[in-house]
């Protein structure tokens, strides 16, 4: 019942302009800001930790910035979600990097889209099941009732949904042995033996390895990739940079080292509020692993 609720609720959403959602989500995001002290708290922490060292003014702008466009990130779900593929995708101005997209096409071992939780990242798997399969990680929501109108909304194109657990990591591999694409949001806390600490904007953060046992097993070409929001709901940019790993570092330290570029090219739009440092349950802490 309230998965049907929910899915009637967004479409009407969905109807608005997306001018007029963003200027929503503006007045939204303050409202949470100031309405959760926990969410507004974990916020400044971790952007004041990238901003230390520069003007008190450059840090209230970019907090004043970021709240206003994660409540954009909010309202525009129903707009990207529930309205037709073609209109949704008709708001992408401009494509930087699609080139580095075909070439690892053409290689034909598979493709490895790393898509963080910085600006509209729906509408960049969007994008891409228009183009080519795409096998997705999903880690179902926490509310089951949102569960439906988030699977309907993404399962558009040539989506496939892996969840977070061992059949979704085999269906993962499976796809790039035949050759398709994958994505993954590679700033996600994994779970407890499936990670590693390592440095993220200088603080240690449990990080995947499933990204490096991927591209090392499969060969697949990986490519990190996001959609910049743009003002004024005027549309998005969608950017691929391509990220080839070394042997001179853990692949883990490589992979947040491009994140942290990549997100300092859009600040703003980052999800700062997300707790990006906790300890997953059974995860041993930083400190007790230097210890043994």
């Amino acid at each position: 019942m309230k998965s049907l609720l929910v899915v009637r609720l967004f479409d009407v959403a969905a109807h608005l302009p997306l001018t007029l959602l963003h200027r929503l989500g503006s007045w939204l995001g303050w409202v949470t800001y100031h309405l959760s002290g926990k969410y507004a708290a974990r916020l400044r922490e971790n952007l004041a930790y990238e901003w230390q060292g520069r003007p008190e003014a450059e840090f209230r702008k970019a907090l004043n910035a970021n709240v206003q466009e994660m409540g954009k990130s909010i309202c525009e779900l129903p707009w990207v979600w529930r309205r037709p593929v073609e209109e949704v995708l008709g708001k992408v101005r401009a494509c930087q990097g699609l080139e580095h997209v075909e070439a690892a096409q053409r290689r034909g071992q598979g493709v490895i889209f790393l898509t963080p939780h910085l600006g509209c990242f729906e509408i960049v798997s969007l994008y891409l099941a228009a183009r080519m399969p795409m096998t997705i990680m999903y880690r179902p929501p926490k509310l089951a009732w949102l569960d439906a109108v988030m699977r309907s909304g993404r399962l558009r194109g040539q989506t496939s949904l892996a969840r977070t657990d061992i059949s979704g990591v085999r269906a993962m591999f499976k796809a790039l042995k035949r050759g398709e694409s994958i994505g993954l949001l590679p700033d996600q806390v994994p779970g407890s033996g499936e990670g590693e600490w390592a440095p993220f904007f200088g603080r240690p953060a449990y990080t995947m390895t499933l990204v490096g046992r991927l591209a090392e097993s499969s060969g697949a070409s990986v490519l990190l990739s996001f959609g910049e929001r743009l003002p004024h709901g005027e549309g998005y940019i969608i950017h691929f940079t391509p990220l080839e790993f070394t042997a001179d570092a853990p692949v883990t330290r490589q992979l947040n080292a491009a994140l942290e570029n990549l997100i300092r090219t859009c600040p703003e739009q980052y999800l700062w509020s997300y707790n990006r440092y906790k300890v997953p349950a059974g995860a041993k802490p930083l400190e007790q692993e230097k210890t043994e």
